[in-house]
């Protein structure tokens, strides 16, 4: 019997121009493409249908490949730029799509900043987001300070060790998956259907 890989997308969390987390998205996105036992998908909400006009439930339906995602997913990544302390509103609109597809599914958070921080601020505001929405966040942030330096004009990062660091954060980030994928599957809860 052939095991089924995770699926862990990775959401990017800004629409602005000239983003460079866009850069960090993209990065880890091809390094756990390499990955034997996970399948990703990145989303960018540029292309994700977010009216500033109207917030019913109808436009889940309008984002079906997000909600199809997140159905199957064991796991998420989300990418955060830090602006003015906090995340971005496009994030925000982006995971207010969906609620009760996020329940009991293990959550990464990755900053990203121009200055030394790294984002921290948006990932500590964003941890009682993701909480509230069900997800079980790790341990084991990513942190990306000064991003207007790590990469090089081609998008490479300067710093082969960042690979390292995307490797340590994955591996919490599949344990949480894996243990909490198991509790879906096998222990009784009004969330999940068997």
């Amino acid at each position: 019997m052939t095991k089924r890989k995770l699926f862990i997308p990775v959401l990017l969390g800004t629409s602005r121009q000239g983003r460079e987390s866009e850069k960090v998205a993209k990065l880890i996105y091809d390094h756990i493409s390499k990955s034997p036992e996970i399948e990703t998908q990145l989303f960018d909400p540029r292309v994700m249908h977010l009216p500033q006009d109207d917030e019913d439930g109808g436009i889940k339906e309008q984002n079906k490949e997000w909600k199809d995602a997140i159905i199957r997913a064991d796991g998420l990544i989300i990418v955060t730029p830090e602006y003015n302390h906090a995340f971005p509103g496009s994030l925000k609109r982006a995971l207010d799509l969906l609620l009760p597809e996020y329940i009991h599914k293990a959550v990464g958070l990755v900053g990203v900043s121009a200055g030394g921080w790294g984002g921290v601020r948006a990932v500590e505001h964003l941890v009682q987001v993701v909480r509230e929405l069900g997800l079980a966040v790790t341990f084991s942030d990513l942190y990306f300070p000064k991003v207007q330096d790590a990469f090089d004009d081609q998008g490479k990062p300067k710093d082969e060790k960042v690979y390292k660091r995307i490797d340590d954060f994955m591996t919490e980030l599949i344990w949480m998956a894996k243990a909490l994928k198991w509790g879906r599957e096998n222990l009784p809860s009004k969330y999940h259907k068997k």
